[in-house]
């Protein structure tokens, strides 16, 4: 799947809880969801130490987009894996649901590696753990709507801002910095909708106020 990406300065936020580097360079968290028909069918995501994250729709995507959790996002998904065990026991609830995507958590580091998949778990952090992801996934779709319109589709623009807006409201946009770059670019090109640029500089200065009080 080949794309246009950026690639941003880290963040570092480094916990004794997560355990020492390794030979490969640190503990990772995995999360793989596959669910035919849905669109993506597959996704997979994997974090590193630091926060730094790719996002792929194939199992052997050679393009993977890069982005960059904030100090809070990482935190609050560490804290979530510590409350899991690092995913070294069951989460499958094992009652009789709708088939709702197999979902994949999975940690390489110290003490592992561990996996668990499940379809539907009644686990509170397991859920919870389960819905930053997705938020990252809708982050990085929005993502690559956003960098495809602002290349190819300059009409097409104001509706991927549009949706940025809409997981911002929601609380789902995860590593908001990541779209500075092409919200600045909008923003400052007369080619795009006045409507456009007016809502790319005003999301923009929303995300930096943000991050400024983080």
């Amino acid at each position: 799947m080949k794309r246009f990406f950026l690639f941003l300065p880290a963040f570092f936020l480094l916990s004794a809880a997560w355990g020492a580097p390794d030979d490969s360079g640190g503990p990772v968290l995995t999360y793989i969801k596959t669910f035919p028909g849905s669109t993506p069918p597959y996704v997979e995501i994997d974090l590193m130490k630091d926060g730094a994250g790719t996002y792929q729709e194939a199992p052997q995507d050679e393009d993977p987009l890069h982005f960059q959790l904030s100090g809070a996002e990482w935190t609050q998904i560490q804290n979530l894996a510590g409350k899991l065990d690092h995913f070294s026991r069951p989460l499958e609830s094992g009652l009789k649901v709708a088939n709702m995507g197999m979902k994949t958590f999975r940690y390489t580091g110290p003490g592992g590696p561990h996996e668990v998949k499940f379809n539907y778990s009644e686990d509170a952090d397991a859920r919870a753990l389960n819905e930053i992801f997705d938020s990252i996934m809708d982050s990085e779709r929005a993502r690559i709507d956003l960098e495809t319109a602002v290349r190819f589709d300059k009409l097409g623009a104001q509706n991927a801002i549009l949706r940025l807006e809409v997981l911002r409201d929601q609380k789902r946009l995860m590593s908001p910095q990541q779209f500075l770059p092409m919200l600045d670019r909008v923003a400052k090109n007369e080619s795009f909708l006045h409507i456009a640029r007016e809502r790319a500089a005003t999301l923009a200065e929303n995300i930096r106020k943000t991050s400024a009080g983080n």
